[in-house]
């Protein structure tokens, strides 16, 4: 009798045994099915893993003291001091620790694989931009992308290949820029107005996501501009004595996100191929609040960068010669005067992605 139960029990654990498995099976190969292959990036110096290291250009950071907590103090050409939100991402979407620059290095099978940044630091939508400061324009970032799927096909094939290109997610950071240094530094766009030139800015980015989609990518996220205002280098450049927030940068900021977000809705609607998703990503609004309430995400200077006095350096001025570092950089919202320190990308992307689920 015990004999009988015992078999009893091993054949019930088999058969409970074998559901689980057949349950599991599908289910695991679902989430691999679903899950991002690739992270793929365009845009400006806050994506920038180090392109314009392979350019010739003076908008570069690929020196001491960039890279101050990058693994092994290796300035990489990244805008910081260690991580910028591409490597976040990737990182948080369980894809690879660092997306690395396109252009400068031999990528290996895996990086082709898992993605790359296309960004060039000092671009913008308007390809004036880009031209000013000899960079990268974003049709030129969309022609790597087109020498890189090829250089995909011929690691993985052309099926495979396809998914990657159709199933990744793509972000796009850039715009700012153009209101800060094409339109209010410089005189060369003055043949607008102010309305008028977030207009064209904005046919600008609506061109290149149609560009985007017709070259394959099915999940495109576009962030708006930050509270440009806000920014260190506009405080020193037009914030007054007291390095005020500049009010009609931040207005302008507000008006290019406004028309933005509904040129992104309208594709989504008009343009986009089935399966496509299309987000505008609010960067704004928790970054503004990062800066009005230091206290409450653990920083304690948000008006001035890390490096030297934090009023002007940035890039070329930065540099381990002409400028000391703050002694706690994790107290800094910002790195220099236009680009965040690490800590305060990781609680920015943390906040985006909470609220947009990538």
């Amino acid at each position: 009798m015990a004999s009988s139960r015992s078999s009893l029990v091993v054949a019930m654990a088999v058969v409970i045994l074998h559901r689980w498995c057949c349950a599991a099976a599908p289910a695991a190969a679902a989430a691999n099915r679903t899950r991002t292959p690739a992270l793929f990036v365009f845009g400006d110096s806050i994506v920038d893993a180090g392109n314009n290291n392979a350019i010739t250009t003076l908008i570069r950071c690929n020196f001491a003291p960039y890279g101050k907590d990058f693994p092994g103090h290796n300035a990489t050409g990244r805008f910081s001091n260690g991580k910028v939100p591409g490597d976040i991402l990737a990182t948080q979407m369980g894809i690879k620790q660092y997306l690395p620059a396109y252009l400068g290095a031999e990528l290996s099978d895996f990086d082709l694989l898992t993605g790359v940044t296309f960004a060039s630091g000092g671009c913008g939508f308007d390809p004036l931009t880009a031209e000013l400061v000899s960079v990268l324009t974003m049709d030129n970032q969309l022609d790597l992308f087109k020498e890189y799927k090829e250089k995909l096909r011929r690691v993985a094939g052309d099926a495979r290949a396809g998914e990657i290109v159709s199933e990744s997610l793509y972000m796009v950071v850039t715009g700012t820029d153009d209101l800060a240094n094409t339109y209010f530094t410089t005189p060369f766009r003055r043949d607008y107005d102010l309305d008028s030139y977030i207009d064209f800015v904005v046919r600008c980015a609506s061109g290149f996501v149609r560009k985007l989609l017709g070259m394959g990518a099915r999940r495109v996220n576009v962030a708006g501009a930050p509270p440009i205002g806000c920014v260190p280098s506009q405080r020193t450049n037009a914030g007054g004595l007291d390095r005020d927030c500049v009010a009609l940068y931040n207005q302008a900021a507000v008006v290019y996100n406004a028309r933005l977000e509904k040129e992104i809705e309208r594709l989504n609607v008009t343009a986009a191929p089935p399966g496509t998703v299309l987000k505008y990503i609010d960067l704004y609004t928790p970054l503004l609040d990062m800066i009005q309430r230091p206290a409450a995400y653990g920083f304690e200077v948000t008006n001035r960068g890390c490096c030297g006095t934090g009023v002007f350096e940035v890039t070329l001025t930065c540099n381990r010669y002409t400028a000391d570092v703050c002694r706690d950089v994790d107290k800094f919202l910002f790195w220099d005067t236009y680009h965040l320190t690490e800590r305060g990308y990781n609680i920015l992307l943390s906040q985006i992605i909470t609220k947009y689920g990538f």
